[in-house]
This record gives C-alpha cells, structure tokens and sequence, in this order.
C-alpha cells in the first residue's frame, strides 16, 4: 500500500507542476513568450464574482499545446474590471507580478474572452532570487525548462520575493525554485511549516508539506493522532490514515467497542470494508469475534464458511 501512495502522490505532483511549468517551449529571441489566452466568469452570479478564470496557453511548433489555468482577481488585471468582462467588446489588460508581465489583447462576449498574449520577464527579478539562493537560470534534473519558462510560471503563480523570504525564515533547509512553485500552488507558508514542525514532523520537506496541503493534515490533526497513541508513526501513515478517513473520533468509536489494540493498517482496513461501530454491534450478536480479520471476513461474506 505505501508504494501505491508513493506512486500516486509523485504522479500527482508531478502533473500539478507540469500543469504549470511550460514544458518544452523554446524560448524566443529577447526572451519574450507569447501564446493564446482565455477566459471565463465561472459564475452563476457574475455580476456579484471578484474572480475571472484564465487561461494562458502557448502552442508547439511541433503540435500540441502547454497551458496553465487559474482564477484571479480583477485587482489584479490591470485596465480589465467585472464589468467590462461582462459588458463585453474589445479589451487590452495586463497581468503584472515582480516576476515580469503579461500584456493580453482581444475581445470579450457575455462573460467569455479570448485573445493572445506576451509575456515580458523581469530580469531584476532573477537577480534578486539568486541572491537568496533561488536560481531561476539554473538547469537541473528536477528543472531542465528555460528562465523564460520559470519566470512565466512565477507570474502567474505570483511567486514574490516576499514568498522566498517567507519560506526562508522557516529554516527548513534547502529550498530551490521547484519548491517555489509547490509552495505557492498549495499554499505552504512558513507559519504553516512551523505548526507542522511543532506538531512532532521537523524533518519535513516541502513534497511531505505539499502531501499535507493536498490530504487536508494540519497540526492540530497531528496532534490528535498523536495523543492516541500514534506519535511514532511515519508521515506516511497519517497521509494513508486522512485518504482514508482514518479520523480521531472513527479511533474512539471502534476502541469503545473494544477494538483497542488497532495499527494503522488495522484501520485503514476497516474504513476499506466500512466496518464501524453499527457493524461491530451487529456482528457481535451474531457471535463474530471482535477481530478486525474476522469482521473483514464477515463484511465480504466468508466468516464460518
């Protein structure tokens, strides 16, 4: 089971990311990328929304295309508001973040706009990631797109040197711009990396704090696991124990009908097979032992055969 939720968490991040890093683009002379943008007022009422859905997407020599999806607010896009979104008609707004900025032209109709787009890196931008330790021109096996790439990613992202600092007074070691991106994607700050560290984690690294984000674990849930006897367990039981319900009050529901010496495979095996308290009661007056394998073997029909 651990490799499966391996497996599936990296194939998750990765597809998160690559959502967002556009890959394979070759970057243009003078390092301007441009592509197609999108866009919806994803909204039953809106003329009462503050949000616009985006999209930018640039397109392969080769065929094929790379886009990245979001929701921002209208303070955001400047010469672009909710009404003109609505009104509809010809349109020219920007998107600007330290990274650099996107300049967008075409036309809205009910709500719904399309047009191209060009995006202008900020150089002084790279220089003052650099200096605190984030190389955005800096290929790796991890990050092998262009600084035209990352940076495009970084403005629509709104990664900010204001983030970097923040990640940095964490302390929670090395960081690179990978880590940026997953930090502000899943909304990983350092009051939360504290908490988490604080909760009985200090080892953990951002893909354990994304995992968290994704799963819903905060410290407080730490806390509570922990205080049920589960403190020595690794990262990735909590992660298996919240994908599958594992919560504190399911623990003292079924310890209360006497299932108090349960691992954390024991549960997640009963949350598999829905067996709780209702069913443990039912199965006790059929004279089932309170075992979780015999309970499992009630639920699927085998016990006593």
């Amino acid at each position: 089971m651990s490799k499966i939720l391996q497996n599936y968490v990296r194939s998750f991040l990765c597809m998160v990311l690559a959502a967002f890093v556009l890959g394979g683009y070759d970057a243009l002379a003078q390092g301007v990328v441009t592509g197609e943008w999108k866009a919806d007022v994803r909204t039953e009422k809106a003329e009462q929304s503050d949000k616009i859905y985006i999209s930018f997407v640039r397109r392969h020599e080769k065929g094929g295309k790379n886009w990245i999806d979001r929701t921002y607010s209208y303070d955001e896009m400047e010469g672009l508001s909710r009404e003109q979104a609505l009104s509809g008609g010809n349109t020219r707004f920007s998107l600007v973040h330290e990274a650099g900025t996107i300049d967008c032209e075409g036309a809205f109709q009910d709500g719904r706009g399309k047009g191209t787009f060009r995006f202008t890196p900020n150089m002084q931008f790279v220089s003052a990631m650099k200096s605190r330790g984030f190389d955005f021109e800096k290929t790796s096996v991890r990050s092998t797109h262009s600084v035209e790439d990352r940076l495009f990613t970084a403005v629509t992202l709104n990664v900010t040197t204001a983030l970097a600092d923040d990640l940095l007074s964490a302390n929670f070691g090395q960081l690179d711009v990978d880590d940026l991106f997953k930090a502000a994607i899943f909304k990983v700050d350092s009051r939360f990396m504290r908490e988490m560290k604080d909760s009985g984690y200090p080892n953990l690294g951002m893909d354990e704090l994304v995992k968290a984000r994704i799963f819903k674990i905060d410290a407080e849930y730490v806390r509570q696991i922990v205080q049920m006897g589960f403190g020595s367990q690794p990262f990735e039981s909590l992660v298996k124990m919240r994908i599958f319900k594992v919560t504190p009050e399911f623990i003292s529901e079924v310890r209360a009908e006497g299932l108090t010496d349960l691992n954390v495979e024991d549960l997640v095996k009963m949350r598999i097979f829905k067996i709780d308290s209702d069913f443990i009661r039912q199965a006790r007056s059929e004279g089932v032992p309170i075992e979780v394998e015999k309970l499992v073997q009630r639920r699927i029909g085998v016990f006593g055969r």
